[in-house]
């Protein structure tokens, strides 16, 4: 009996005597994790968790401590023995911990919506409108970010107090509301979209603005939410700015005010610890509102229905 083969199908031919067989592979062709490489990812996992998180659970740790509760032991201890909340009481009886707090705010939304409306236009006119010296444009941005803000911020508060903005809240807030770093991420958000999206736009007679508005920012919302994280954080933790700009101790920001908490005469580290808690509260807040479109950064560009 003669069998017929299809010339088209590949036919498996066996190994050769002597090969070295290959390891199995896992799931979609990857190859399984031996028991040792398991174990270093996991250790090298917890080693990382332990610096990014250990200070703060450390910190928090001493905020919650008693008095009377020694925070220098020999040997750590993260679980107070005797927890209470009397130095968070404390931090607003020192300071004037709220109004600080709410000038950090004004600078933070100053700094969020410059950055959320001012680099969307600027990455939405460099990546997808057509001017002369466009890439001279976006030469000059990416110059800037070799730059350390420590060269230019000379030159910065001149500029602020020029404009009569020294000691006051927009000034601290003017220099911060548009970053490079944030226009070159909408660039390339902006970039990464299909030019058949925009094109189909204009033949229905869509101008630059309709596509901006209805096409390019629905596109983009992880990008914005990762600008805006960015940009609060920035805003909200700055320390040598505003020191540098306010004179006015009513008008200082929550990270400035929180320097009276270590005075001359008086240096209690749960005292600072609470004050450093309550500063990373907003942080917390702001960034678990935004953490859903911030991971759908990945899904940018997709062409929607």
């Amino acid at each position: 009996m003669t069998v017929v083969t299809d010339p088209a199908r590949p036919v498996a031919v066996p190994p050769e005597p002597g090969t070295p067989k290959r390891r199995r592979s896992g799931t979609f062709g990857f190859n399984t994790v031996s028991p040792r490489e398991k174990v270093a990812r996991y250790v090298l996992l917890v080693f990382v968790l332990l610096i990014t998180i250990g200070p703060f659970l450390w910190q928090l740790s001493t905020s919650l401590k008693g008095s009377g509760e020694d925070i220098y032991t020999r040997i750590p201890r993260l679980l107070p023995s005797q927890p209470t909340f009397d130095h968070y009481k404390a931090v607003a009886d020192t300071i004037p911990v709220w109004d600080y707090a709410r000038n950090s705010l004004v600078v933070a939304v100053l700094v969020v919506g410059g950055n959320v409306i001012g680099a969307s236009l600027a990455g939405f006119a460099i990546s997808r409108l057509q001017f002369k010296g466009r890439k001279l444009v976006l030469g000059l941005f990416l110059a800037t970010l070799v730059l350390p803000g420590e060269v230019t911020i000379i030159s910065q508060y001149v500029t602020v107090r020029e404009f009569g903005l020294a000691n006051t809240l927009f000034g601290v807030a003017l220099p911060g509301m548009i970053g490079a770093l944030n226009v070159l991420l909408m660039y390339n958000a902006f970039r990464s979209l299909p030019i058949e999206v925009d094109q189909a736009a204009i033949v229905d007679g869509a101008n630059a603005w309709q596509r901006f508005l209805f096409i390019g920012l629905p596109s983009v919302r992880g990008t914005i939410s990762v600008v805006a994280i960015f940009a609060f954080i920035g805003a909200w933790d700055d320390f040598l700015w505003p020191l540098i700009v306010l004179t006015d101790p009513d008008k200082y920001t929550l990270t400035v005010g929180l320097q009276y908490l270590s005075g001359t005469f008086s240096n209690n580290p749960r005292l600072i610890a609470a004050g450093t808690m309550i500063a990373f509260i907003p942080i917390v807040i702001v960034f678990a509102t935004l953490q859903r479109f911030f991971f759908k950064g990945v899904e940018e560009g997709a062409v929607k229905g």
